[in-house]
């Protein structure tokens, strides 16, 4: 499962009614939440976010908290 699929599990969301208010296909959401090579674009985060009345910031934190700089970032400066 993936950080959004988790994080549509833990709040409860149906899955069918964001289908309903956001225009997401319920296979699309499927895949996002199943399919960890599927991308989730920021368009669909924020329509996600709408239909389950949640700050997009927050599910945007969630989902990419493990995402971080490369290491070697700072050693060309």
């Amino acid at each position: 499962m993936t950080p959004l699929g988790l994080y549509l599990v833990k709040k409860s969301v149906n899955r069918a009614m964001v289908s309903r208010r956001t225009g997401i296909s319920q296979a699309r959401l499927s895949q996002l939440s199943s399919n960890e090579s599927t991308k989730l674009r920021a368009d669909e985060l924020y329509l996600i976010a709408l239909a389950i009345d949640e700050d997009p910031c927050d599910i945007l934190n969630e989902v990419y908290k493990d995402l971080q700089l490369p290491n070697n970032i700072f050693k060309d400066e």
